[in-house]
């Protein structure tokens, strides 16, 4: 018997409720995160601050060992001759003779590397010991001696204790006795101080992991909560969100494929004949330079004007695609290109008309309305037959108008189905709130009126001048046909 398996569904509901716990898990986690390092770092900021403070403490004792000793028979020292091996000797003893705590001694190395005085390592007494290091590879006795030599300092390393043999670091002050060449110090190992600063950073992170279980428990809580209000979810919005959903999608699957094939037939047609004549001139030009004819710059130029014009119509396909322009200056100049460039292109005399007008539209507004002069300079181009075209833009108590006026064959709206073009155009209206209106030109034209309403006009520009102001009326532009320029 064969079994069957449905496929796992998740209600709208609960998606709605996962996609509602995802930004609540990051937040939690993020705060964790945070809290744990500000915690970690306030901490070993504190941990450190107690170990360079114990170790000071350390070599404060040291320092305060070494000077008490030296008072101790600094008289000796002090009138003894540089070769006086008598008062070497008693040094000697009296340093040996101090010996505190369980591993606390005196030691003294002469600076060509022997041991003269080690009284808890007797063996060492009489060995040169030039060149030791500990077992991390650091230099004991040279560096002791570079010390003295330079005066006096501290040195730390990794020695084993006397009593036990245990490896542990240990911290030295050493000074010199210059007349007789002596590097002489003494030393504590810290490693109970190394202890204590362990056991502290594993308290702050036994403290942190308590703090993630604390976080974590509330988050648990808080998702349970989520998850027990999203399940109230009404069904029938489910279904009806879902629906309005798959429509949305089909429409937006309908504008990429239109603008996708709108695209391709200009590649299509346009940059890839261009180039298609290119290779043909650049092929020409190779065989006539391979016979060495004299005329095979011919074709070289006819090539490159050809790669001119395909440089211009991407750069006219780019603009269609996001004029840089609209962002930049405004709708009125980038209307004002669009319409010069569709003259241009066409032969067609086309008349822009604008009045300034303070109130500025907001990005949504700007980028319908020019989206619409699009669609309707295409229409024109491709159905109108059209021998004059005018813009008209201006803004008003009720929003702003743009109104685009052609004089050709004319259009029923009654009579014809709406292509998706205009369908892009009502539907561009539609979610601005605003109103289109297709209707017959008094020339046997077409009409197209959208208005944006006041809703998505921002607050007047300080710097735009007054329409009141403005004396000279709308200002009127018209493109050149036979130029293709505008007349100044």
């Amino acid at each position: 018997m064969r079994r069957f398996r449905l496929p796992l569904y998740i209600p709208y509901a609960q998606k709605l409720t996962l996609l509602a716990s995802v930004p609540l898990i990051f937040a939690v986690a993020a705060i964790a995160l945070v809290v744990a390092a500000q915690s970690r770092a306030l901490a070993e900021r504190e941990i450190n601050a107690l170990e360079t403070q114990l170790i000071e403490a350390k070599k404060v004792e040291l320092r305060n060992y070494v000077t008490q000793a030296r008072n101790g028979f600094y008289f000796i020292y002090g009138n003894a001759a540089p070769d006086d091996a008598r008062a070497k000797r008693q040094v000697a003893q009296i340093l040996s003779a101090m010996i505190y705590g369980e591993e606390g001694q005196f030691f003294v190395y002469d600076y060509d590397g022997t041991a003269i005085v080690s009284p808890r390592d007797t063996d060492r007494i009489g060995g040169n010991f030039r060149g030791e290091s500990d077992g991390e590879g650091t230099p004991v006795v040279d560096r002791l001696i570079e010390i003295a030599r330079a005066g006096d300092g501290y040195h730390t390393y990794m020695w084993p204790k006397s009593a036990t043999g245990e490896v542990a670091r240990k911290i030295v002050y050493v000074t010199s006795f210059p007349s007789w060449q002596w590097a002489v110090g003494t030393g504590v190992y810290i490693d109970d101080i190394l202890a204590s600063v362990a056991t502290s950073r594993a308290e702050v992170e036994a403290r942190v992991e308590r703090t993630f279980l604390y976080i974590g428990a509330i988050a648990l809580i808080a998702l349970l909560v989520v998850f027990g209000t999203g399940m109230g979810l009404n069904l029938r919005e489910r279904r009806l969100a879902d629906a309005r959903l798959k429509k949305l999608t089909q429409r937006v699957f309908d504008a990429q494929e239109e603008e996708r094939g709108r695209v391709a037939r200009e590649l299509h047609d346009g940059i890839s004949q261009i180039l298609v004549g290119v290779r043909y001139a650049l092929d020409n030009a190779r065989r006539r330079l391979d016979r060495g004819d004299p005329e095979a710059g011919a074709p070289l130029a006819k090539g490159i004007a050809s790669l001119g014009e395909a440089i211009s119509e991407v750069r006219r396909i780019s603009r269609d695609l996001r004029p840089a322009m609209l962002d930049d200056l405004g709708l009125g100049p980038a209307l004002r290109m669009l319409a010069d460039e569709f003259g241009q292109r066409n032969g067609i005399a086309v008349s822009f008309n604008t009045v300034v007008f303070r109130n500025r539209l907001d990005g949504n507004a700007k980028t319908a309305l020019y989206r619409i002069a699009q669609e309707a300079f295409t229409n024109i181009e491709r159905h109108a037959q059209a021998r004059h075209v005018t813009v008209d833009l201006r803004g008003h108590k009720r929003g702003a108008t743009l109104r685009i006026t052609d004089d050709g064959r004319g259009f029923n709206p009654n009579a014809n189905t709406p292509g998706l073009g205009l369908r892009n155009m009502q539907e561009r209206m539609d979610q601005l709130g605003g109103t289109l209106t297709l209707r017959s030109a008094p020339d046997n034209g077409v009409q197209i009126e959208a208005i944006a309403p006041l809703t998505h006009m921002l607050p007047p520009d300080p710097a735009s001048p007054d329409p009141k102001k403005q004396t000279n009326g709308p200002k009127r532009t018209r493109v050149n046909p036979a130029t293709g320029k505008t007349p100044a």
